[in-house]
């Protein structure tokens, strides 16, 4: 392993958006007791500063490349189309509209019900924006268009997160 290698030659996986989440998750696990400090003990506190900083680069990795939002970003950035979502808030006309129209209904969802609705209409556009994804990243390499969409994908994520804080203060 080399510590300037990027997230997916660190766990020896293929450069790209779908990713076997059960293979992730134990490649994880294999790294993490490679490189755990208590292995070095007997090593020093020098090895077990460099565990520490490889324990520490190998969690930052994973969760990277566990989260389908992170892992498309991350991406994007590798294929030089950085995602720049503070400095770059243009979205289509057609999703901002979505936007508002989301935004509207949760301000007026007056129960559980109504915003477990919402919610789900969000949760099916979530999914079929990561479909999108994979297509743009894996089928055409368009990584351009691809960072376009993880900016509007975070756009929904967050929303997502208001739909959930709505639905605590409605008792769910």
């Amino acid at each position: 392993m080399k510590l300037d290698s990027d997230d997916f030659e660190l766990f020896a996986i293929p450069r790209r958006f779908e990713q076997d989440r059960a293979a992730l998750d134990a490649r994880w696990r294999t790294l993490q007791a490679e490189v755990h400090p208590d292995r070095f003990v007997s090593e020093g506190a020098a090895a077990q500063r460099v565990a520490m900083q490889w324990a520490v680069r190998v969690n930052e990795a994973y969760q990277r490349l566990k989260d389908p939002l992170k892992r498309a970003a991350y991406l994007c950035e590798l294929n030089g189309a950085p995602i720049e979502a503070e400095n770059n808030t243009a979205m289509p006309a057609k999703f901002l509209i979505q936007q508002m129209e989301w935004r509207e209904a949760l301000d007026e969802a007056g129960t559980v019900e109504a915003v477990e609705a919402l919610n789900d209409d969000v949760a099916g556009h979530r999914q079929r924006a990561l479909t999108e994804l994979k297509g743009l990243i894996d089928g055409q390499g368009d990584f351009a268009k691809a960072a376009g969409e993880v900016r509007a994908l975070m756009f929904v994520e967050r929303f997502a997160a208001d739909i959930d804080r709505r639905l605590e203060q409605l008792g769910q």
